[in-house]
């Protein structure tokens, strides 16, 4: 197994001098040196073959013993020193201090065909960040985040990406709902890939301390590295790199909310500089439309990071950064011009991505109406958002009255479809047909347009829960067919029809289904 290794973080960050794996305020510090936990029996359950190649390995190589060794902590490469990153966080709306990576572990960093990747462990031990906690990960967690960052890359969705997924062969106590109810379970380690693992949390540490020195390295090294094309650091470079971290968010989450993925946990320290969704815990998938709907169980009351709220969210935490970045810059204005920015490309990227998403491609003044209109028709009664719009597709201008029928399937239960409620329907669809008569486009263009950037599959969180129970058991092989299944999720694939379905009703409010705790 033959890498190419080009360590940048911990070579041109100044580290812990600290080298005892002890609990502790970390100060002056990007990372602390950490060696992952030696596992009982690690086996290795699935590795994607597209991540392999961008590291420049071989299938070959991932059956290898070192792989497995390396890929689950019981080895380290020689001449690689791993670490885990030091950084703080707002957690729901809070300032948290000092956070850093408590169950991550960083390899090294990987160079290949002009591609940089940070390789990271998830679940390999406990680190000066842990906390109280053990720096372990569970199977169900590790399942569900190596799926979800494939399928959101596939989805088109900016994220970090998974190279594998094995078993650590220790069994970790977990309470999975919070209720004093702890059980042991299967032990397990993800190996998480991306250009780097930087969060907004990375660079409020510092601010929040201080210590400005350390900022300003941290700031400069990020530039160097991931923005060179913004030339060397000055007010107006920091300036410029704040304005572009704005867009990648913003254009970051446009995305989730055209796939209906819910983050869950929106914290600071959760938000890649990069613009990547990073840290998959509880997320979900919206089942019925609803902007109210939160999959996580400690935001139950208050919903925080309900999907609706996500653009929002979104801004506040770049509101964050930037108080974090002004000691470098010092121009309120400039930093407030640009986030004053993003609300109004926000709505302009919103309306672009949902005429997208109904197959319109001119733009007419009344478009903001009839999308509203629909929104508000979605949350009649219980409407899956993901089958809705694949549906929506079909919709012929020839016969609007037979829209109803055409979305028939993405009703939850048709007792509720009252006249009233269907009088609506009918409405709506006479307007749409009447909106899609000003396009110049085909019928069958509009299906194809509309067809790639509305899903067809996406993880539902009962797909994810059968995997884990099946994992569970032993049995590993739909683990494997849910990862092929979302390599493709724009296309029809007639033979897993199945999977294009609405959440069952055993799913509704069964724990890893509806509500998951981020323990998850």
């Amino acid at each position: 197994m033959k890498l190419n290794i080009n360590d940048t973080f911990n070579k041109e960050l100044p580290a812990d001098p600290v080298l005892e794996n002890s609990r502790r305020q970390v100060e002056k510090a990007c990372f602390s040196f950490v060696t992952p936990k030696q596992t009982a029996n690690p086996k290795l359950l699935h590795v994607s073959p597209e991540m392999l190649k961008h590291l420049g390995l071989s299938e070959q190589d991932s059956q290898s013993e070192i792989f497995l060794n390396v890929f689950t902590g019981n080895a380290v490469l020689p001449n690689t020193k791993p670490y885990a990153m030091c950084y703080a966080g707002h957690q729901f709306g809070n300032w948290a201090g000092q956070l850093g990576d408590g169950r991550a572990i960083n390899l090294f960093e990987v160079q290949h065909d002009n591609k940089h990747w940070a390789i990271q462990l998830k679940g390999a031990g406990e680190t000066p960040y842990s906390r109280t906690a053990d720096g372990l990960a569970v199977l169900r967690s590790s399942i569900r985040e190596y799926l979800c960052s494939e399928a959101m890359h596939h989805l088109g969705v900016p994220t970090t990406r998974a190279l594998s997924l094995a078993l650590s062969g220790d069994d970790v106590l977990r309470d999975v709902l919070y209720n004093g109810n702890p059980e042991y379970e299967k032990g397990a380690i993800v190996c998480r890939t991306a250009p780097s693992f930087l969060r907004f949390g990375s660079y409020e540490i510092f601010a929040a301390k201080q210590d400005i020195t350390t900022l300003k390295t941290l700031v400069d090294y990020t530039i160097k590295h991931f923005f060179s094309h913004l030339g060397t650091p000055s007010k107006e470079t920091y300036l410029a790199f704040f304005k572009e971290v704005t867009k990648r968010t913003l254009d970051m989450i446009v995305h989730w909310q055209r796939v209906g993925f819910v983050h869950g946990v929106m914290n600071t320290d959760n938000m890649s500089i990069l613009g990547l969704t990073i840290d998959y815990g509880p997320y979900g998938w919206l089942e019925g439309f609803d902007y109210g709907w939160t999959p996580n169980t400690t935001d139950r009351q208050h919903k925080r990071y309900r999907y609706g709220n996500q653009p929002n969210i979104g801004l506040w935490n770049l509101y964050k950064l930037a108080n974090a970045l002004f000691p470098l810059i010092e121009d309120v204005e400039a930093l407030e011009s640009i986030l004053d920015q993003y609300k109004i490309d926000f709505e302009a990227n919103s309306l672009k991505m949902m005429r997208s998403k109904l197959g319109l491609e001119a733009e007419d003044v009344f478009d903001t109406s009839l999308i509203q209109n629909l929104e508000d028709n979605l949350l009649l009664i219980e409407t899956d958002m993901t089958i809705f719009f694949r549906k929506l597709s079909d919709f012929s201008t020839e016969k609007p009255s037979e829209g109803l029928k055409i979305i028939h399937d993405a009703f939850y239960s048709i007792d509720e479809l009252s006249d009233d409620i269907k009088e609506k329907w009918n409405a709506w669809f006479q307007r749409y047909s009447e909106r899609l008569a000003q396009e110049e486009t085909t019928s069958e263009k509009r299906k194809e347009i509309m067809n790639a950037v509305n899903p067809k599959y996406v993880l539902r969180n009962y797909m994810a829960q059968l995997a884990i129970d099946d994992a569970e058991k032993g049995n590993y092989e739909l683990i494997d067919e849910l990862f092929q299944l979302l390599k493709q999720p724009y296309a029809e694939q007639p033979e897993n029809e199945k999977w294009f379905a609405k959440r069952p009703e055993w799913a509704r409010h069964k724990v890893g289904c509806s509500m998951l705790s981020c323990s998850s």
